[in-house]
């Protein structure tokens, strides 16, 4: 039998004693109170990502899950909608038993949007016959978000057939409603949506809350809603969690749940009701296999230093010592895969292919609709602005921050769709990603067409990645796995991603996380004007302009 001694932190009763954690055989024996002994390490149990797609990080899930452990996080819950867009349910099943190869506990959903809308081309589809065939999967918890509350609204039959199925399985519907609010937001709610991780103002969560919804505080590498509602956890401890939704990989070897647990103690919350946020609700709301610190739980818990910084000493998983001191011990002999499901099937583009007569824009006035990419909201705004002409084309304005963005089909071969965008703040070259929400096309942005034809062909070439390219040099980044994910070392890509980054960055950009942004310029479910690979489209009035 082993044992731990430190601090128990009894979460659920509100109490924090001296005590030994004795467990074998995966499972807590029992947790013996010691009176009197002074010890200086805490025990809690581990952290939960309510609400995230391991895709995001560029890592595949036993990669994930080594980066993951050396902060206390012993359990994701996982949407596999990223990867189900590009290769449908061969993608699904490869994150799920590529997942069982570490001692992790992902628990992944039936992706309900694929593809996210009809107005882009994804790689795949999943019927609701598809959803019901995961859903009666064991190890397939919940219907992951329901992002076409659109459909929801208007009773759409094949979006219905999804949440029946959920229901008839008796297991938890996600939602994704952003902005949604009265009426609207009721009938959402009455059809059996039990969660929302996309609020962005107070007001909008706090109704959500009334309603009777679970809300996500995120905090992701591109979307941030902690500071915006991390005040209602002192009301509704009960009903709110932590999550990431996208998080990169650089940002996740700094930290991850832990790093909202340290934040929302420093806003003075009580520690418990950070705690059930952050490892008990999670487990209740989902039914996760994950110990929650009692005699008989799987023995799933972490050793910290403190209740303010919360740096993990230790993490155990199904009692297996998986991190210690800032190390993870999930060995890379563990995590090799050599699978590399993929569907790229487009040919190199020409600089002509990018080029933007006036004639062919929408325009009104004078002015043609810009996207304003809004750094750390996925939210963006509609500018009407006046172009640059060279005689009949619309170019670049370098001085006015009006770039060039641009989304290839990268399914079929397909006219590329253009438009123009504020914020980005490249003074030269150009960045382009395969990872872009929700189809996964490849999106670039760029200050004229042979860079951007640079940094698209650069990813056709490695069939997905990242990259950016310059004057002085082209970097890329290859993403085999559905032009998503490396199969390398987590912690070599993170050193490659940083470069990349940086890279970005030195060419102009002010955004916290260009790439992350930039794979949020095509999710056209998120208000207010997006690029799919078939044009501009106004995300408030769901329709192309």
């Amino acid at each position: 039998m082993q044992s731990v001694k430190g601090n128990i932190v009894d979460i659920e009763n509100g109490r924090i004693y001296p005590g030994e954690v004795q467990f074998e055989y995966g499972r807590i024996v029992s947790i013996i109170e010691l009176k009197g002994e002074v010890l200086d390490a805490y025990i809690l149990p581990g952290f939960i990502d309510a609400h995230v797609h391991i895709e995001s990080s560029m890592l595949i899930p036993s990669q994930f899950a080594r980066l993951a452990v050396v902060h206390g996080t012993v359990a994701t819950v996982s949407d596999p909608h990223e990867i189900a867009n590009v290769t449908g349910m061969e993608g699904v099943e490869f994150m799920i038993e590529n997942g069982k190869k570490v001692p992790f506990k992902f628990n992944f959903g039936a992706p309900s949007c694929v593809p996210a809308t009809s107005f882009e081309t994804a790689g795949a589809e999943l019927t609701a016959a598809d959803v019901d065939a995961l859903l009666q999967n064991p190890e397939v918890l919940y219907l992951s978000e329901m992002m076409n509350f659109p459909g929801v609204l208007h009773e759409d039959a094949d979006v219905l057939e999804k949440i029946a199925a959920a229901k008839r399985w008796g297991k938890p519907v996600d939602g994704h409603a952003p902005g949604l609010r009265g009426e609207d937001l009721m009938k959402y709610v009455s059809a059996g949506i039990s969660t929302d991780h996309e609020c962005f103002t107070e007001e909008e969560a706090l109704e959500k809350l009334q309603l009777g919804m679970k809300v996500l505080i995120r905090e992701g590498s591109a979307a941030r809603n902690f500071e915006a509602l991390i005040g209602l956890l002192d009301d509704y401890e009960d009903m709110m969690m932590f999550c990431s939704d996208d998080k990169h990989l650089d940002s996740l070897v700094e930290g991850h749940i832990d790093q909202l647990c340290a934040r929302a103690i420093g806003k003075g919350i009580d520690v418990f009701k950070v705690l059930k946020a952050a490892c008990i609700n999670p487990v209740k709301h989902y039914g996760l296999n994950v110990g929650l610190l009692n005699e008989g739980d799987p023995a799933d818990f972490i050793v910290v230093n403190d209740l303010e910084s919360f740096r993990t000493l230790q993490t155990f998983i199904n009692g297996k010592l998986v991190a210690e001191n800032g190390q993870t011990l999930i060995l890379l002999e563990e995590v090799r895969e050599d699978r590399e499901v993929n569907q790229f099937n487009c040919q190199e583009k020409s600089e002509a292919d990018f080029r933007v007569m006036l004639s062919n824009y929408p325009a009104i006035n004078g002015t043609i609709p810009i996207i304003e990419v809004l750094d750390g909201q996925l939210i963006t705004n509609r500018l009407m602005l006046e172009p640059k002409l060279l005689a009949e084309e619309i170019v670049v304005d370098i001085e006015r921050d009006i770039l060039k963005i641009v989304v290839v089909n990268r399914y079929i071969e397909a006219p590329v769709a253009k438009a123009f965008i504020k914020n980005f703040g490249l003074k030269n070259g150009a960045i382009a990603s395969s990872v872009a929400h929700d189809s996964h096309n490849i999106v670039a942005v760029g200050v004229d067409d042979e860079s951007i034809s640079r940094a698209v062909n650069s990813l056709i070439k490695v069939r997905g990645g990242v990259s950016c390219v310059s004057d002085s040099e082209d970097i890329v980044l290859p993403l085999p796995v559905a032009g998503l994910m490396s199969l390398e070392d987590g912690y070599k890509v993170a050193e490659d991603y940083k470069r990349i980054d940086k890279a970005a960055k030195s060419l102009g950009s002010t955004l916290g996380s260009p790439f992350m942004s930039l794979s949020f310029m095509a999710l056209l479910v998120i208000p207010e004007l997006k690029l799919s690979d078939k044009g501009l489209f106004d995300g408030g009035d769901f329709k192309f302009l």
